[in-house]
């Protein structure tokens, strides 16, 4: 931490000359620099805002969530969220029953449930609003950059049929054969299926997978560069982790292995790993990602179309 602390000191300098004298965040080469090397936790909801673009959301219905709010709300999507919110961050100070996150948090995912009727309310969402709004401090703005993460971030990933997730998993695994393939050839002997390993990396943005700090990290990269910041990660821990996953012998011990390589202390140390991100996956780029899915859409649909009805 001491040595994070003078990382932490140099980039809020480095920011505040940016933003000074009230300038506005544009998307160019210098900001993306810098968001790679940490975003300041003071600056952190106005610069997603706006590298995100969800602050030209919130222009085109600035009332938007405060007229959600006062508003009757369905019944069932109280019920449902109203459950998952003790499971929230449970060991975090500002959700306990005492402190008023809880009704925070209750709001932002009804106000949301109720503005995508598709969506609605899915599980994991509220790990992702619940860290948001510990980062943000405010509700409504938690409210856009949830908007803005399952509307143009991360399409079909929180539907009923998650499409969009089951389809990333599967470009990553083709990802891991391409990059890592001893360890890919490795985890289909074992039998261990990549959604079993990876759906609560993608579905919780790794938000109750790895470190706080390092998530934050993580979302700052996300909402400046999109979904393949999610790959990024995944490949650094796997090929990190290569010699443990490839000394597992069975089913068991690799998941048990795949649980442990979030915990350890590469990621724990958030500056570094950020920047290995960068460069142990290697080059990739949108395009390889836009074809991979297109392809596994394709293959989806025809196999779809194979079933009998």
């Amino acid at each position: 931490m001491s040595v994070y602390l003078k990382v932490l000191v140099s980039r809020a300098q480095k920011w505040s000359q940016l933003l000074g004298d009230g300038k506005s965040v544009k998307r160019t080469t210098t900001v993306k620099r810098y968001v790679r090397k940490g975003i300041p936790s003071e600056h952190r909801p106005s610069v997603w805002m706006a590298i995100s673009e969800a602050d030209k959301m919130k222009k085109q219905c600035p009332d938007l969530y405060l007229k959600i709010l006062d508003q009757p709300f369905e019944k069932e999507l109280v019920d449902l969220i109203k459950t998952d919110l003790p499971r929230t961050f449970p060991d975090n100070i500002y959700f306990t029953k005492e402190a008023n996150h809880q009704a925070h948090l209750f709001n932002i995912l009804i106000a949301y449930a109720h503005s995508n009727r598709v969506v609605g309310y899915c599980q994991g969402l509220n790990y992702i609003a619940g860290l948001l709004l510990l980062a943000t401090k405010n509700e409504e703005t938690s409210f856009w950059l949830l908007k803005v993460l399952v509307e143009k971030i991360l399409p079909d990933y929180y539907t009923k049929t998650m499409d969009g997730l089951i389809v990333d998993i599967e470009v990553l695994s083709e990802l891991v054969k391409s990059k890592a393939p001893d360890v890919h050839q490795h985890v289909i002997n074992l039998g261990l299926p990549w959604a079993v390993i990876t759906t609560k990396w993608f579905v919780c943005l790794f938000a109750e997978v790895l470190p706080i700090e390092t998530v934050l990290r993580i979302w700052d990269c996300l909402f400046y560069e999109g979904s393949k910041i999610l790959f990024r990660v995944c490949i650094t821990l796997i090929k990190a982790n290569r010699s443990a996953i490839l000394e597992c012998t069975d089913f068991t011990t690799l998941a048990e292995c795949f649980k442990s390589i979030v915990k350890n202390a590469s990621a724990l140390h958030c500056h570094e790993f950020m920047q290995s991100i960068f460069k142990v996956p290697g080059t990739l780029s949108n395009a390889t990602i836009i074809k991979l899915r297109s392809r596994f859409v394709t293959q989806r649909l025809e196999h779809q179309k194979k079933e009998p009805r």
